[in-house]
């Protein structure tokens, strides 16, 4: 059925009735070609969604590689970021009190250790034992691998050349060997900075000497320290220890010759504590006995230039040693060694007794007895008189003759 035909049989005049027929195919047609530029949009549209689905693909696969570029630099940086192997030529560094982690890492960043501070930071984090790395002069070298440098600094012998270690008791006879030996200091340099009271910072009351003052101590000796820094280092380590003992500033050259003397006179410190107190005992028994004399083979000994063994009978009897503590009441002139930081406690907290008498009856074991009166202390003598005669070549190194006595024990008459 036509349009004109469906208008015809409901009874209704056509739109296009009565119009002339070239009017109405016009319409037709202006009909047809809004149909057809309808179809063409949607055409259009359709072709619009595909270019564009394309273009979208095609920036999606290029953003894809871009990243893959990216991650493949990131990769590529992260690589280079960290050198290999053991290093190459040696270098020096000094890793300061207190540094952390990162600030190691940015100083051995800077001396070109490691490749970047980041490289060592994670080599830091995964060392388990980094926490334990301390502070001091170190030899390492140039393009190491993080993980070699951190390993390094754990090593002791990677400071072992910069290090200097003074043992309890030492001499500043032996602190000066020491001195130029590891140090590598002239002996001019070493006696120039044990005369320099001020630049070491010797206090008044040592007098000028500073026999022990010399802090027993492992000490970190940079490349460009003088004997006199080291030296000062070292007497500094002995003022905190008598301040942090609640020593009096007057009392530190007596506090550090006692505790010199208790500390060579035993070499076990359980007995530490009843030697200092013998010696409180003797100089306040200047009327007594004693007649406050100490009466130690140590400060013979030291008089005559020795650390080891037993004074004779004869040297024991030389007065003309200013160190003979059976001819001079008191303390002697200055301390007899550098005592290390326990027996300074012991010295100022010695426990109670009444003892004036000691001896060591075993040089080897360092076995020690006490005694109140002289009598007691000829009785315990004995025992060391026949140790002595029974090793000789320990008791008198010097000498080992006969004519040697043990009868000048430490603490006897």
């Amino acid at each position: 059925m036509t349009e004109d035909d469906f208008f015809s049989a409901v009874g209704v005049e056509a739109p296009d009735a009565g119009q002339p027929e070239d009017s109405r195919r016009r319409r037709r047609s202006s009909r047809q070609a809004e149909r057809s530029r309808r179809r063409r949009k949607r055409r259009r549209h359709a072709l619009t969604a595909v270019v564009l689905a394309v273009v979208l693909a095609a920036v999606g696969f290029v953003g894809y590689k871009a990243v893959g570029v990216i991650r493949g630099a990131q990769s590529t940086q992260t690589a280079v970021s960290d050198y290999t192997g053991a290093g190459t030529e040696e270098v020096v560094v000094t890793i300061p009190e207190g540094a952390t982690g990162a600030d190691i890492a940015e100083i051995l960043a800077e001396a070109d250790v490691v490749a970047t501070a980041g490289a060592f930071k994670n080599a830091y984090s995964a060392n388990s034992n980094s926490g334990s790395i301390q502070a001091g002069t170190y030899t390492l070298k140039k393009h190491m691998s993080a993980a070699n440098a951190v390993a390094l600094l754990l090593d002791p012998s990677s400071r072992s050349d910069h290090t200097l270690t003074i043992p309890e008791g030492a001499t500043k006879a032996q602190v000066k060997e020491r001195l130029m030996s590891v140090g590598g200091y002239s002996d001019a340099d070493v006696e120039q900075a044990f005369a320099d009271a001020a630049a070491i910072g010797l206090p008044q009351v040592a007098g000028g000497d500073v026999e022990g003052w010399l802090a027993p101590s492992t000490y970190d000796v940079a490349e460009d320290a003088t004997a006199t820094d080291v030296v000062a280092s070292m007497v500094s380590t002995t003022l905190a220890r008598l301040s942090k003992a609640g020593v009096a500033e007057g009392d530190y050259e007596a506090v550090l010759t006692k505790a010199s003397i208790v500390e060579r006179e035993v070499s076990n410190a359980t007995y530490y504590g009843q030697v200092a107190r013998v010696i409180d005992n003797r100089l306040a028994d200047t009327k007594g006995e004693t007649k406050g004399m100490l009466q130690m083979d140590s400060t013979v000994l030291y008089g005559l230039g020795r650390t080891g063994g037993m004074p004779t009978a004869e040297e024991v009897a030389d007065s003309s040693n200013a160190y003979n503590t059976y001819q001079h009441a008191g303390l002697p002139p200055t301390p007899i060694g550098s005592p290390g930081e326990a027996v300074i406690q012991a010295v100022v907290s010695p426990p109670a007794g009444d003892w004036l008498y000691f001896v060591t009856v075993n040089l080897e074991t360092g076995e020690t007895v006490f005694a109140t009166t002289n009598a007691e202390q000829e009785e315990n003598k004995k025992r060391l008189n026949q140790y002595c005669e029974d090793n000789r070549e320990i008791c008198y190194p010097e000498t080992a003759s006969p004519s040697a006595s043990a009868s000048a024990s430490a603490g006897g008459e």
